[in-house]
């Protein structure tokens, strides 16, 4: 980008042939071509600290709490409590005692009848295993046998008719008619003569080596309070060089072959796109789908409780257990008991008692110390840390700075809260203003826009 400077500017600008030994006192140490500084003023540093100040000492508040009393009725004992013994006979009563001679009996057999045969361990055994659980049965409860037929249900399923298999077709030579070219006179080559050329050159000429020298500058930021106004620009002059111009040639006289096309003619011809082939097509197999009977369940035998109602399918095989039961004999016998043993009680006599009226003493008299604690105010006091400081701070200026730093400070600036106004690359009253606030309230030199600063804005370059 080329910037348009005043004509004091570029006056400041112009080279120095040569630094005094005094300007060279008064230089930056360690500085680098490029690079502009300036004597900057770093503010005092404060911090804020705050401070425990006693305000009113700790004390004692005394108070006497006088005793208390009240008046109250109290019951006196004139004639204690006693006791009276009474001795209570012991006394009988009949009762009824039902005593078992011979105990139930229960028996599987084939029916409930008297008569009926008992059913053997072995078939009872047969029947639990068969899913009947008769631990559970009741006296009077029958079970009967069924037999339940075999069952048979029809299917469907495919059986393969004929297999997957190979059918082979034979496909004739496929031709399309098309334009061939043919060579009547083959190329050849001729040799021409080329003429030289020549062509105009520009060449620089080194006039004056480059080298580095101090210039004074302008401080951009001079017109904000704090700016000591001398500012040292270390600046990189160019070499200097002259443009001269040469006539050089560019190519010399010489020869080149040329190529001669071939003579052509185009005639038709049969052009094969396939050639016959065997061609072999995949048959899938056949199914016919057929009606299969198959066994669905075996024929078994269940016992069912007699009073379960059951399927036609179920056929009554004439077996049958019945739980039966011989009653236990009872016999009932009359016998006298002790119902309550013989035994003393006691009987309460109550105390005689009168009532009389009596102050008495509720509170004590004492003596209460309260504490008063002490009375502090915290108080915030600015203590110095260090001085008020000039020393050299690389700065921008004219020399090493453009309209787009100057609106990429402006933005930061405006982001920030400090009004700097339109980014528009002039360093006016408003952005030296912003500016200066910006430094002053993040403790940083003011008098220049130092690399300090534009760190804190996080401006780069």
């Amino acid at each position: 980008m080329k910037i348009k400077y005043s004509s004091l500017v570029m006056a400041i600008l112009m080279p120095l042939t040569q630094v005094t030994a005094s300007e060279i006192s008064q230089t930056p140490p360690n500085a680098k071509a490029g690079e502009c500084y300036a004597r900057v003023v770093l503010p005092a540093e404060y911090e804020t600290v705050e401070e425990k100040v006693l305000v009113k000492e700790a004390s004692e508040e005394i108070n006497i709490l006088p005793a208390e009393y009240k008046e109250t009725k109290e019951e006196v004992e004139v004639v204690p409590e006693t006791k009276r013994l009474v001795p209570i006979p012991a006394s009988y009563k009949e009762v009824t005692e039902s005593i078992e001679v011979k105990p139930a009996v229960r028996t599987w057999k084939t029916s409930l009848k008297k008569k009926a045969y008992p059913i053997s361990k072995t078939v009872l055994s047969a029947i639990e295993t068969s899913g009947v659980n008769l631990k559970y049965a009741e006296p009077g409860d029958c079970y009967k046998e069924y037999f339940v037929p075999e069952k048979y249900q029809t299917v469907l399923e495919e059986v393969l008719i004929r297999n997957e298999h190979n059918e082979t077709t034979i496909l004739e030579p496929e031709f399309e008619m098309v334009e061939k070219t043919i060579v009547i006179k083959p190329a050849g080559k001729e040799i021409v003569e080329v003429p030289a050329e020549y062509e105009e050159t520009e060449e620089k000429v080194l006039v004056e080596a480059e080298k580095t020298v101090w210039k004074k500058g302008q401080n951009p930021a001079q017109k904000v309070s704090g700016a000591t106004g001398e500012i040292m620009c270390l600046v990189k002059v160019p070499a200097k060089y002259k443009t001269i111009t040469k006539r050089v040639l560019k190519a010399s006289a010489t020869t080149k072959i040329v190529e001669v096309p071939a003579e052509t003619k185009v005639i038709k011809v049969k052009k094969l796109l396939a050639d016959a082939k065997v061609q072999h097509t995949i048959k899938p197999a056949l199914f016919e789908t057929i009606e299969k009977v198959t066994l669905a369940s075996e024929s078994r035998f269940d016992w069912i409780h007699a009073s379960d109602k059951v399927d036609d399918e179920y056929k009554y095989t004439g077996h049958q257990i019945c739980l039966t039961e011989q009653k236990a004999k009872i016999l009932e016998v009359t016998k006298i008991v002790l119902d309550t043993p013989e035994h003393i009680e006691e009987e309460i006599i109550p105390a005689e008692k009168i009532t009389v009226a009596v102050q008495k003493l509720i509170v004590a008299p004492k003596e209460v110390k309260n504490p008063i604690e002490a009375e502090y105010k915290m108080m915030k006091k600015r203590k110095k840390i260090a001085g008020t400081q000039i020393e050299w701070k690389r700065i921008l200026c004219q020399t090493n700075m453009n309209k787009e730093v100057i609106a990429k400070i402006q933005n930061a600036l405006n982001n920030k809260g400090y009004t700097a106004g339109k980014a528009d690359g002039v360093l006016g009253k408003g952005t030296r203003t912003a500016l200066d606030k910006f430094q002053r309230e993040n403790s940083l030199a003011t008098g220049g826009i130092t690399y300090e600063t534009l760190g804190a804005l996080q401006v780069t370059l």
